[in-house]
């Protein structure tokens, strides 16, 4: 099931209403949902997607999630109404505390993402045979 950018919006705000307010303090550019996917430059074409990002940068800190690369994982892996509530709830979380994070002079989300993305690329790697 393919839902609609306008309907990812939607429920994306209803589960922000869910979050204590406190979590959204200095992410002055908000949540933003844009309407590109964003595969993974480390992997090949369609293989891997990012999700969301946390921005700080010269135009503050904001949060990016990618309606297409929700899409392209649901057309490929069959999501339901539920993986998708799923999916945009752990995205948002996620991201969420790569704030906090960053507001708290911290980094352990920040080593962990770059463990597991390391450990998915030698997995990858490996199973089509090549060097990680």
């Amino acid at each position: 099931m393919i839902l609609t950018i306008d309907q990812v919006n939607d429920a994306l705000d209803e589960m922000a209403e869910g979050f204590p307010q406190v979590l959204f303090e200095e992410l002055n550019g908000g949540v933003n949902l844009l309407e590109e996917a964003l595969p993974d430059p480390q992997f090949p074409e369609g293989e891997m997607y990012i999700l969301g990002e946390y921005c700080e940068d010269v135009l503050g800190r904001y949060i990016n999630l990618y309606y297409g690369s929700f899409a392209a994982l649901a057309e490929r892996e069959s999501w339901d109404q539920d993986t998708w509530a799923d999916e945009l709830y752990t995205t948002l979380s996620h991201e969420l505390t790569h704030h906090m994070e960053s507001r708290g002079g911290l980094h352990a989300l920040d080593d962990r993402d770059a463990e597991e993305l390391a450990q998915w690329r030698a997995e990858y790697a490996a199973r089509e045979g090549e060097a990680p």
